[in-house]
Formats: structure tokens, C-alpha cells, sequence
């Protein structure tokens, strides 16, 4: 039986997660987290029975705790919360799909415990990659990708040499404003980013697949995932997500992960690794697909993607400058208090004005992230 911690466990990949553990009976949940969706959370304690769930926000636990006072489940709250389920000694492997930078220290403590980590949170990587991948190694945990993409160049690599790899193609959709130009986005709404034409998720990652920001932070990730530069790794953009991405070996073969886009898939592949399990569901028929196309990004109307091609080449603090930046800008745009074309601006904004802080500790790194905070919202 294998034991799971679910950071995160209300969102779109966490939900996801708990349909593949209803499908799979050698699985259980030992632990439970979210933010502050405690309607979903109870729903979720009562069918799963954890030992543990775990509640951002302090007074919501308190309204958790009271309202499932007829479980065997303890509350906790906050991120000393998060580290306690993230530490827990009979937990195999952790899935961290927080959003945002909180991802960090429980990763952290989820390897110093020896805990395998299936990581569907970006932003530990992309902000603390040069703690994170040292770290793993150190302790001897695998770090599991769970982002589509990731798996996929995880699922090339095997049985490879990755000192073999020429090139990483990291493909994206495009999102649903692929082809419109700076002035076509000048009126983009809220509810029009929030369409995207091929994957159901959340509306941060939604918003952030529609700036290709989304696509630039896994540029970043898959740098420290797969131990290659930022020269290395190619954006494609293939617009049906069939395709989900490719390695091209020193050789000039290419290997390349297919299938329909489906989260449960990467997910269900990481909780079992090295085993394939028997998944249902709709499979890929390439006579019905017809035919599968490729384009280049446009970098000038999506110029996110380039600012993160440039934070990650700088390393060191720039990253986190990156996310952070991105992060507040995605709030305010939920918040319908800038205009779309803003986020990206922003983020150039802040990077600009940023002094490198090399080799950030943990505690920078949140330091930062809330310095990048304030400033704009001084700005806003």
C-alpha cells in the first residue's frame, strides 16, 4: 500500500490526484491540505478518511475541525502545518500541488524525511531549483514530475544517457489567444483568458497558459528537472496537446511522449513509477486526430516568454523576481484591477529594477517574493 500526503488537495491536480486513487485500491491518503476550501476538504476527509488535514488559514481549521468533530481526523493549520503532514512517517510519497512559493519549505522537509515528492508546483523549482535538486540527491528521493510536459521528457529519458540529450522540446498549446497580435489584446477580458482550448485547470495557471508565462516557468523547471542550460530547451508550439513534449539525443533522433490531454495520466504515472498501470478512458486515434501541426511561439506579442528565457539564463534571484512578479500581476488581474497586457509589463518592470542576490537562501527567496509584493502594490 502506498501512502500519500495531498498538498493541495482541492485544486485541479489535486482533485485529479484523488480520482486516480479512487481507481487504484493499493492507494491511500494518509494526509490532506488546501487553502481554504474546506466545503470541498470535508467532503473529501469523509470519503478518504485521512489521519491528517492541513488548512492554510488558521480560522478556517478552526471551522474544519468543528465541522468533522465526528472523524478520527486531526486539524492542523498554516505552513507549520504543511511542514508536520509533509514530515509524516508513514507517508511514501508527497504531491505538492500548492500554488505559489508556500511549495517550498514543505518540499524541503518532505526530503529531508525521505519522502519521494510528486511535484506538480512549479514554483519550487523555479525559485529554489539550486536548493531543491542538491537536496534530492542528497537524501536520495526522486523528484517526480507531474506538470504534462515534464513527464513527458521524463518518459523520453528512460532507458537514455541524459549527457546524450542535444535539445529539450518543451511543447506548448498556445492558449486561447495563439495567433492574435498586442493590439488584439488590448480588450482581452478576464472571462476571455480564462478559455483555454485544450486543458481544464485552475485560473491562475489558466491566465498564465494564455501569456505563455506558464510556459516560460516550465522552461525553467525542466532546467533543474533535467540538468540542462536554458539554450537547450526548445518552446513548440502544437496546438492540438497531443504531443505533450519531446527530447532530441546528440544523434538527431527524437523521442516524444503522445497521448490525449489528460492530467490523470502524468499524475498516475509519477505515484507508481517505474510501473504503468491500466488507466481507462478515451485513447488517441491518430486516423480521427488527422494531423498534428507545429508553430513557433510568437515571442513579441508573448513577450512573458522571453522575459523568462532571460530570468532563468541570470539565475541566481531573477526567477524569483520572475514568479513573484507574475504571481502579484496574475492576483490583480483576477481582481480586474490592471488590464491584461499589464502582467507582462510588470514582470519586465520588476526585473529590471531588481539587484541580483546570488545563491538565495530559502529566507531570501520568501523575502523577495514579498518585496516584489509591495512594490507593485505601491504601483497599483
Amino acid at each position: 500500500m502506498k501512502k500519500l500526503a495531498i498538498l493541495g488537495s482541492t485544486g485541479s491536480i489535486g482533485t485529479q490526484t484523488l480520482e486516480v486513487v479512487r481507481e487504484n485500491l493499493d492507494l491511500s491518503v494518509t494526509a490532506l491540505a488546501a487553502g481554504s476550501n474546506i466545503r470541498l476538504l470535508e467532503e473529501q476527509i469523509r470519503e478518504f478518511k485521512p489521519k491528517y488535514a492541513a488548512v492554510w488559514e488558521e480560522e478556517k481549521a478552526r471551522e474544519l475541525a468543528l465541522a468533522i468533530k465526528d472523524t478520527d481526523t486531526k486539524v492542523v493549520s498554516g505552513m507549520d502545518g504543511l511542514i508536520e503532514i509533509s514530515e509524516l512517517e508513514e507517508v511514501n510519497i508527497v504531491v505538492t500541488a500548492v500554488v505559489g512559493m508556500i511549495g517550498i519549505r514543505p518540499t524541503v522537509a518532505a526530503i529531508k524525511a525521505g519522502k519521494d515528492i510528486a511535484l506538480a508546483n512549479k514554483e519550487t523549482l523555479v525559485t529554489a531549483g539550486h536548493i531543491i535538486m542538491p537536496l534530492a540527491k542528497e537524501y536520495g528521493v526522486k523528484i517526480l514530475p507531474v506538470d504534462s510536459e515534464h513527464s513527458a521528457i521524463f518518459q523520453s529519458l528512460n532507458g537514455e544517457n541524459p549527457k546524450e540529450i542535444s535539445k529539450i522540446l518543451l511543447t506548448a498549446s498556445g492558449g486561447p489567444f495563439r495567433g492574435r497580435k498586442l493590439k488584439d489584446l488590448e480588450k482581452v477580458t478576464l472571462e476571455d483568458a480564462l478559455k483555454h482550448p485544450n486543458w481544464a485547470m485552475g485560473k491562475k495557471i489558466t491566465i498564465d497558459s494564455s501569456t505563455l508565462v506558464n510556459k516560460g516557468l516550465e522552461v525553467i523547471e525542466a532546467k533543474w528537472l533535467f540538468d540542462v542550460k536554458m539554450e537547450q530547451i526548445q518552446v513548440v508550439v502544437q496546438p492540438q496537446s497531443i504531443i505533450h513534449s519531446m527530447v532530441e539525443y546528440v544523434d538527431g533522433s527524437i523521442i516524444a511522449q503522445l497521448g490525449l490531454p489528460d492530467m490523470k495520466l502524468p499524475i498516475q504515472y509519477a505515484l507508481f513509477y517505474p510501473e504503468r498501470r491500466t488507466m481507462p478512458g478515451e485513447r488517441l486515434d491518430f486516423a480521427k486526430l488527422g494531423s498534428i501541426t507545429f508553430e513557433n511561439p510568437d515571442i513579441e506579442t508573448f513577450k512573458g516568454l522571453c522575459l523568462a528565457y532571460e530570468a532563468g539564463s541570470i539565475g541566481e534571484s531573477m526567477p524569483t523576481v520572475f514568479n513573484a512578479a507574475n504571481e502579484k500581476a496574475i492576483s490583480l488581474f483576477l481582481g480586474k484591477r490592471i488590464k491584461y497586457l499589464d502582467i507582462a509589463d510588470i514582470i519586465e518592470t520588476c526585473m529590471r529594477e531588481h539587484k541580483i542576490v546570488k545563491n538565495p537562501t530559502v529566507d531570501q527567496i520568501i523575502e523577495i517574493e514579498k518585496s516584489i509584493y509591495e512594490l507593485i502594490e505601491s504601483r497599483c
